[in-house]
């Protein structure tokens, strides 16, 4: 291998950057597993309702496979927060529509939902505080310094949020007219086809701003390196007591002996 077929350190580094921003949003956002249970509860009402047009069957069939997915995430003694929030999201789903016997408000509160993120994502990045920041910094180990220590990844969160926004209101502004317009069935299949390539599409543009953003600095090792100083410097500050204090513990008959020592030394 010659020296310039050789990984540079910088090459080395950016690799590593790329990997830990990659396992980082694969947590954040649940990776393939999580696609799947944000899409199946979904696909499984729009499925069972076009073919019977039954709301309550549809209805407790999504609810009951959402329920099958954290039973099976608590088996594997996994993390439940993404089956959860697919729990909470088609309970929201089919009280509304079980309410107003509208099959099409079973879609309702997710619609909301991405509304209401999608805002939260601008509002947030146009603040200064960007919502991805705020959710990837704790898992990045950096926290909230990124808002005063590191401009750079503040920067990159501040693209990732209007990203995130702009995708999401984009996703808005389509399904909420077929809310009004089109039939059940068709708004269904329409959200089950836009749950992941919107998804897929903020997850990239978010690693492709981290990736080329500077590292995160790693709060939790200077807190833990601040420790371990402070901890060596009270050992410092014992050890220094005790030899201070060796001569000026020495007693009168230590005195005495040294005296008697020094004549018996002058009479030889």
């Amino acid at each position: 291998m010659t020296s310039l077929d050789k990984p540079t350190t910088e090459d080395t580094s950016a690799d590593d950057a790329r990997a830990v921003t990659e396992a980082a949003l694969f947590e954040a956002f649940g990776g393939v597993r999580g696609m799947v249970e944000t899409v199946l509860p979904g696909l499984l009402f729009v499925s069972i309702y076009t073919v019977n047009k039954d709301l309550h069957m549809s209805a407790i069939a999504a609810l009951a496979v959402s329920l099958v997915l954290v039973v099976v995430r608590l088996a594997m003694k996994d993390t439940v927060k993404h089956a959860f929030s697919g729990v909470f999201g088609v309970g929201f789903g089919v009280v509304f529509a079980m309410m107003t016997g509208n099959a099409k408000d079973f879609y309702l509160p997710g619609m909301l939902y991405t509304l209401g993120l999608a805002l939260a994502y601008v509002i947030t990045a146009m603040a200064g505080v960007p919502l991805i920041g705020l959710m990837l910094g704790p898992i990045f180990r950096e926290n909230l310094s990124w808002r005063t220590r590191n401009p750079g990844r503040k920067k990159a969160y501040t693209k990732a949020s209007y990203a995130w926004g702009l995708i999401l209101l984009g996703k808005s502004a389509i399904l909420f007219p077929l809310y009004w317009w089109a039939d059940t069935t068709q708004l269904g299949w329409v959200l089950v086809a836009l749950k992941i390539p919107p998804f897929l599409l903020a997850v990239y543009l978010t690693w492709v701003f981290l990736a080329k953003a500077p590292p995160p600095i790693d709060v939790f090792a200077e807190m833990e390196a601040e420790e371990r100083a402070e901890k060596e410097r009270e050992a410092a500050r014992a050890a220094g007591t005790t030899d201070a204090a060796g001569p000026a513990a020495a007693g009168p008959e230590d005195a005495g002996r040294a005296t008697t020592t020094g004549r018996h030394r002058k009479g030889a």
